[in-house]
């Protein structure tokens, strides 16, 4: 059974068949909220909205301990990302979906491990951050779906809840990075320290600040339709990913 975290433009899944849902209670505090269990494509599927399902959780308040605990605690045996991101590298044009690689994180006082007050020092490997197994199957449904996906991005996990500045930007793309957003981390090493195996979809929402449309300032009405129209996207990869996956 896959979990799948809906980010921004994905607080709810239509195309999820509900059959309950469960408040869950974590030693790490509450979840951004319910659980829900259903099925899509008629494979069991576990959905949890990110920022809460109304939205009202800003990227640096996720409880990402608890989100990732509960999920395994659930029995999830992998989990799916959706994360809207801005893009940096000339062909993440807003409305593309993009399976990302690598990962660079810019946070800071995040809660980004479980390991804390543990009477040795655990060291996890995270030399890949995305299990190339459910990349493989995500970009493979995105051909069935007839949808291009773009392989492979080096995101940069920002603080928010403010959008970065063209300088910063600049810098991002020095360093090496493609895409931009917010949640990545500690999302993805905290699924790696609970042994779950993790992969995303990002949707690439608008220009990164100081490219393209963005290069003097980004609107949100913008980002919002951009959303809407790529999570319809979203939704027909997820139901081809489903509908092969055994």
């Amino acid at each position: 059974m896959l979990a799948i975290i809906g980010g921004s433009g994905l607080s709810k899944l239509s195309s999820l068949d509900v059959e309950r849902r469960e408040v869950v209670r974590t030693p790490y505090g509450e979840p951004s909220g319910a659980l829900l269990f259903g099925r899509i494509s008629g494979q069991e599927v576990v959905f949890l909205a990110r920022h809460g399902y109304g939205h009202t959780i800003p990227p640096h308040k996720v409880n990402y301990r608890a989100n990732m605990w509960a999920l395994k605690n659930a029995g999830v045996d992998g989990v799916i990302s959706v994360a809207s991101v801005g893009g940096i590298r000339a062909d993440m044009l807003p409305g593309a979906l993009v399976a990302p690689d690598q990962i660079i994180d810019y946070t800071s006082g995040r809660e980004a491990t479980y390991f804390d007050g543990e009477t040795k020092v655990v060291h996890v490997d995270f030399t890949e951050p995305y299990c190339p197994i459910l990349r493989a199957r995500l970009l493979a449904a995105a051909k069935a779906a007839n949808q291009a996906m773009i392989d492979g991005a080096v995101y940069a996990a920002t603080q928010g809840p403010r959008l970065e500045s063209a300088a910063e930007i600049n810098r991002l793309e020095r360093d090496g990075a493609d895409i931009v957003g917010m949640t990545g981390m500690p999302e993805a090493v905290l699924a790696r320290e609970l042994e779950l195996p993790y992969a995303a979809i990002g949707v690439v929402a608008n220009y990164a600040a100081g490219r393209g449309d963005s290069a003097h300032g980004i609107t949100m009405d913008v980002i919002e339709q951009t959303l809407h129209q790529a999570m319809g996207q979203v939704k027909a990869l997820l139901q081809h990913f489903f509908a092969v996956t055994p």
